[in-house]
């Protein structure tokens, strides 16, 4: 079992405490895309099953989306410290080629293929919550992004269920993504190369809202150290009233 940070796991633990994310007898399924988030979640999960006053269970799957990916690494690493695990080969690839045109931008196809990947493992295979590995900078992001190209507020709640009924929880919301990047390297983590990422066979244009967004976030923090930690308060301190949507004004 590799040495897991002391903050990392507090902050899990705290975000898992409020939220019930994980209860007795819960039937988990774990995204694991081989990066350093979801790996990271499935150690954190794997001490929690250990440690936790309840019993539950967990597995990792792996969407493997059909373009001859090597995941054997992951999986040995995953067999190595006792994480179950499971790569679900799909024709996503192939699916793809008919559906993206040429210079368009493609992640959010595949974040939709591959979500609902999960959801049909998950389903077919008696699992009542789905765990992902967003975190803080990822909610955070997706927060400006909406706001500044979508012309909505909208974050990343760190549970809610889903329209198939799959509960779908978020333990790592209150954590920073460099707690990750540093936790990953610590442990020598082994990380799933660019190689595995679609994006390596397509003649697209790689998605720039999410690269604009974290450098404006970069440097709005170069000026205000506690900026993520305001945000990850006003997540909780909504006042919807303040706004102009008429169901929510007093009058």
């Amino acid at each position: 079992m590799i040495k897991l940070s002391k903050k990392l796991l507090r902050n899990t633990g705290r975000i898992n405490a409020r939220y019930s994310l994980i209860k007795e007898g819960d039937r988990i399924l774990l995204g694991l895309s081989g990066g350093k988030d979801s790996l990271c979640l499935a150690h954190v999960m794997k001490h929690i099953q250990k440690v936790a006053p309840f019993k539950f269970e967990f597995k990792a799957v792996t969407i493997a989306y059909g373009m001859g990916e090597n995941l054997e690494i992951l999986h040995k690493h995953c067999a190595e410290h006792e994480i179950e695990h499971e790569i679900y080969d799909t024709k996503i690839y192939d699916l793809a080629k008919e559906k993206i045109r040429k210079n368009s931008s493609f992640c959010s196809f595949f974040s939709r293929m591959r979500r609902g990947a999960l959801y049909s493992y998950a389903l077919e295979h008696g699992y009542n919550k789905l765990a992902l590995a967003h975190h803080l900078d990822d909610a955070v992001e997706s927060f400006f992004m909406n706001f500044s190209y979508n012309g909505a507020l909208r974050s990343m709640p760190p549970i809610y269920k889903a329209k198939n009924g799959l509960v779908v929880i978020r333990p790592f919301i209150h954590v920073r993504e460099r707690q990750l990047v540093e936790q990953a390297k610590e442990a020598n983590i082994p990380l799933v190369s660019d190689e595995a990422c679609p994006a390596m066979r397509f003649d697209v244009k790689m998605p720039v809202a999410r690269a604009k967004t974290k450098e404006m976030l970069a440097k709005m923090e170069e000026n205000n150290h506690e900026l993520f930690t305001s945000l990850r308060k006003s997540f909780e301190n909504i006042n919807v009233s303040s706004f102009c949507e008429e169901e929510y004004l007093d009058f």
